[in-house]
């Protein structure tokens, strides 16, 4: 016979046909074959063994404080779960906190039932009770959020008791992602029922504040639903900020309402545009799943197509160089458009955005200023920019150019700066030739801009800047920029490179890194396999800042992206099926 009783607990049987068997042994999932007399306990499929081997289990990314994983596991299914969220927040003006918690309890409801998919069986009737105690009623997520929990996990009988504890809504919210990785499915006979482990105790919190992934809606416009999805994956990744590069030279795609212009002379098409309410609903979609979004309008560089109407209006030139060609002498790709730094209009047009941005985000938001790349070329062949050089008595050489750049950019947050009625708050800035070390202190102050560099690992650009006091958010562009290898001399990037990318600790003044997914090459139907499961990789080394390399991650990771296919996210494939059921032996 080739059909064997899977043991569940000592009462319940199912029929499955089992071939293999897996064991845990030394911390690894060895296969062997399982002779045709031999009954198969549950433990002994695979994606169980995962669960239950090693220190950590199919956690991901793994804890940093303190793990306890039983090895013994029991069926649940999601019609039997129940929340116990009375005196949740004990403190007086804890509405929306409440009101956000439930939201995340009911999206974790859901994604248990995506990941049993259809046919859920119900082998037992296992209660699964969760218990939820938050000790601020604070909903905005900052760089100071305590993203703290502690999970523990208790069997009584055929009732398990789940409780989480966290100073924020946030860490409640990892607390019940670690609580789903708890989690795995079994699939018998064209059903599947869900398994998890009976016994637990997590305590974790992140080592960086800033984890997250750069998207680029400019070069390519990418849809809601494709947004959300990465999203979802971020969320069940503990990455915290999505990175949304929303215009460029390409495309202007953000349909604002004091100033339309914007979109209809640079969206794709009309129907290719972000609304307010679009902006809004994907705010929400992010805070229910413990992500922030920082925005960010690229200038004055990427700032071309959604900038020609400035001189029909009577606003003169606010973009220059706007689809110029050759290209090539105008910008470092087609196609071009640098704003005016020396037509007062820019920055009350940017005011006008700038009040709308305000009124959309979170008080408070952090925003992206762009700032990199500007071709010098491009403005020293604009006459109106050169003969205000002459008149102001600057000559056309580079130091003369970089004061009118870093010019741009104090005007710029000066203007942001009497919307927000606030002189203190920082913007972020790339890191650019006016962020070279040895000069930045002479256009940029510390206070007041945060340099995200994109060098290479082998540069010493971001320790020199540290000394120097500016804050920092780490992109490595030789490790974290997965856009690479799919075009020119660039390399592919894989998910072990992404792993065991090190950047300086949080006490040296760096809030954390993002990898980026820029957009020349990715749109609606690439973009999952381009990003994940990479960008969980990033979020293991953001969030735990493993001393181990990333052949100890393995297998956890490939467990992780069996959970993001369970939940719709096309994730690539990173190593052979054969290899998944074999581990240790394509090492």
């Amino acid at each position: 016979m080739n059909r064997y009783g899977s043991r569940i607990n000592e009462d319940v049987y199912i029929e499955t046909k089992i071939r293999y068997s897996w064991k845990c042994i030394n911390e690894k999932c060895v296969k062997t074959d399982l002779p045709a007399t031999c009954k198969s306990d549950t433990n002994n499929i695979l994606n169980i063994c995962r669960l239950i081997c090693g220190p950590y289990g199919a956690i991901w990314p793994k804890p940093t404080q303190e793990i306890k994983l039983s090895k013994e596991i029991i069926p649940i299914h999601p019609d039997n779960i129940n929340f116990d969220l009375k005196n949740l927040i004990k403190h007086n003006d804890a509405y929306m906190a409440d009101k956000l918690i439930k939201q995340m309890s009911e999206i974790f409801v859901d994604d248990v039932k995506l990941l049993c998919s259809v046919n859920c069986l119900k082998i037992l009737h296992t209660e699964l009770y969760i218990k939820i105690v938050i000790n601020s009623s604070e909903t905005n997520l900052t760089w100071d959020t305590d993203e703290s929990y502690a999970l523990h996990v208790k069997n009584n009988e055929f009732k398990i008791m789940a409780f989480i504890q966290a100073k924020t809504v946030f860490g409640a919210r990892h607390g019940l992602v670690t609580l789903f990785q708890l989690m795995t499915t079994v699939s018998e006979n064209n059903a599947n029922y869900l398994v998890m482990i009976k016994d637990a105790l997590i305590i974790d919190k992140p080592v960086y504040p800033h984890r997250g992934l750069l998207i680029d809606t400019s070069r390519h416009f990418l849809h809601l639903d494709t947004i959300k999805r990465t999203l979802d994956g971020m969320g069940h990744s503990k990455l915290n900020v999505l990175h949304w590069h929303a215009t460029d030279s390409h495309s202007f795609p953000l349909k604002l309402p004091r100033i339309p212009e914007l979109a209809k002379y640079g969206a794709y098409s009309p129907e290719q545009i972000y609304t307010v309410q679009d902006i809004t609903d994907l705010i929400s979609h992010a805070k229910k799943r413990g992500v922030r979004i920082i925005i960010e309008i690229d200038s004055p560089s990427h700032a071309g197509n959604g900038w020609q109407w400035g001189e029909s209006m009577g606003l003169g030139n606010l973009s220059v160089c706007v689809n110029k060609n050759p290209w090539r002498n105008y910008c470092v790709q087609p196609p071009c458009g640098q704003l005016n730094p020396i037509n007062p209009n820019v920055y009350k047009v940017l005011g006008l955005l700038y009040k709308d941005l305000v009124n959309i985000f979170p008080e408070g938001e952090i925003f992206h200023m762009g700032g990199d790349e500007v071709a010098i070329s491009c403005w020293n062949s604009t006459q109106e920019i050169t003969d205000f050089m002459k008149k102001e008595g600057m000559t056309r050489n580079t130091e003369d150019f970089l004061e009118l750049w870093a010019y741009f950019h104090n005007k710029a947050l000066h203007t942001l700066e009497k919307i927000l009625e606030n002189n203190t708050i920082p913007v972020i800035l790339w890191s650019s030739q006016l962020t070279f070390p040895e000069s930045i202190a002479k256009y940029l102050d510390k206070k007041r801009f945060i340099i995200q560099t994109w060098t290479e690992s082998t540069e010493n650009t971001s320790i020199e800047l540290l000394e120097q006091g500016y804050k920092l958010i780490i992109s490595t562009k030789d490790a974290w920029y997965l856009d690479h290898g799919f075009y020119g001399n660039t390399r592919y990037y894989n998910w072990a490179t992404v792993y065991n990318n090190h950047i300086p600790e949080v006490s040296k003044g760096v809030y954390g890194g993002e990898v980026c997914m820029w957009g020349e090459y990715v749109d609606d139907f690439a973009l999952d396999a381009r990003v994940w499961p990479r960008a969980a990789s990033a979020s293991e080394r953001l969030w735990s800042d493993p001393i181990t390399s990333s052949s100890a991650a393995l297998y956890r990771l490939l467990e992780h992206r069996e959970r993001l296919i369970k939940l719709g996210i096309k994730a690539e494939a990173i190593i052979p099926e054969w290899c998944y059921e074999n581990e240790g032996l394509c090492e």
